[in-house]
Formats: structure tokens, sequence, C-alpha cells
């Protein structure tokens, strides 16, 4: 059997994304990746992130879109108040990783940008085993992912996190690890509902985690 390998939060962390790959010794010929979402934003590569999952995707990795990469879309398709708020959350250091010179909401006219935009449109909003659901924020307790709005498969915290009780277990980011336990602990969240929390806050100062499964081995790297 593959080992499933879940990373979650890259957040532009090219250094410690590709550190901790190796760390795990990823081979794409016998091992099946699975990104949970959020590879822009806060961090300073998150270009450089995207152009790295293109690569694994084609590879065979299995790519999922979280609310940060959704952030993105939104802007880039223009909606109202789209830019502004991507900006608020981060999206600066992504349109700089775009172009240094890059102060405001102006995007990028270049056709990297595009295709990067493109990409995450394609992305699924989860991904689901026999034993598993992999999705970037969790799912609607009661309600199979298939069923649920897209937009709480990305952004939902409390209610998935205290009401979850399904059979398969949910291996999900979004929510720092630190903040699940209310103490600075960036480990693997391991719930007692079935519920596991990969987001080790690596752009905060924490680390980026990888959930080896069905071992449940936990592999992770931080900043020096």
């Amino acid at each position: 059997m593959k080992r499933l390998l879940a990373i979650s939060d890259i957040h532009g962390e090219l250094e410690l994304f590709n550190e901790l790959l190796e760390k795990v010794e990823y081979d794409a010929a016998v091992d099946q990746l699975i990104l949970l979402g959020d590879y822009v934003d806060r961090g300073p590569n998150s270009k450089r992130v995207l152009d790295r999952v293109m690569e694994l995707k084609k590879q065979g990795a299995i790519v999922l879109r979280g609310n940060h990469d959704q952030m993105m879309l939104e802007a880039a398709d223009g909606e109202p108040g789209a830019k502004e708020n991507w900006v608020r959350n981060g999206g600066l250091a992504t349109l700089q990783s775009y172009g240094s010179s890059i102060q405001n909401t102006t995007l990028p006219v270049s056709e990297v940008f595009r295709e990067h935009v493109e990409f995450i449109q394609e992305m699924d909003h989860y991904y689901e085993t026999d034993d598993y659901i992999f999705v970037h924020a969790g799912v609607q307790p009661g309600v199979p992912p298939q069923e649920t709005d897209p937009y709480l498969l990305i952004w939902i915290r409390q209610e998935f996190h205290a009401g979850y009780s399904g059979n398969k277990t949910v291996i999900f980011g979004h929510t720092p690890t630190f903040v699940l336990r209310g103490t600075k602990n960036y480990d693997v969240y391991f719930g007692n509902n079935q519920i596991i929390g990969i987001d080790g806050g690596a752009v905060y100062g924490g680390q980026l985690n990888c959930l080896e499964l069905p071992s449940r081995k936990v592999y992770s790297v931080r900043k020096s």
C-alpha cells in the first residue's frame, strides 16, 4: 500500500516545504501526496510554492483548495472588495512574490499569474478514501462532503471541531494546532472524535507538518 502523505498551510514557505518533502523521502512513484490548501499569503515565496505544487500535481499529487487560495481567485476574478480583503489577509506578500515593486492591490499581468489562477480554479475542495476525508478546513457534521457548500469546506471551524462524529477520519488544516489546543504546541492534533489537524502554523513561527497514513507517523520542520 502506498503511503498517504498529507501537508497543509504552506503559505509561501517554499524552503520549509522542500525540506519537509526531503525529510519524508517523498517518492511520487510509491507515495500519494495530498496537499490540503493555503499555498499562498503571508510567507515570502507564494509564486514559487505554486510553481512547485504544479510540478507535484503533474507527478500525481492530489491538490486541494484552501481559503487563502480562494481569496486569491476571487481577487483575480474582480469580485467587489475582494482585492482589498485579500491584501488584508496576507495577499500583499503573494503579490510581491510576482513583483517586488508591488505596493498595493494592483494585480500582476504576467502569464505566470494567470496560469496560477487557472490552476487554483481546477483544485478540488476535498478528497475521500474508504477510511479518510482530506479537506482544508473541515466538513459540516452530518452532511456528506459532496453535498456540503464548498465555502464551508474551506472556512468551517468550531462547528466541525466540536461536532464531527462520522466514521471516517478527517484530516484538515486551516486552524493551527496551537489554536486547537490553546497552548503553544505546533504538533499534529489528534482529536478524540476522528479529526486530525495538521496545520502547525509554520508562517507564524511554528512548524510545517506532514502526516503519514495509515501509520500516523508525523514529520515536522521549522525555521532554524
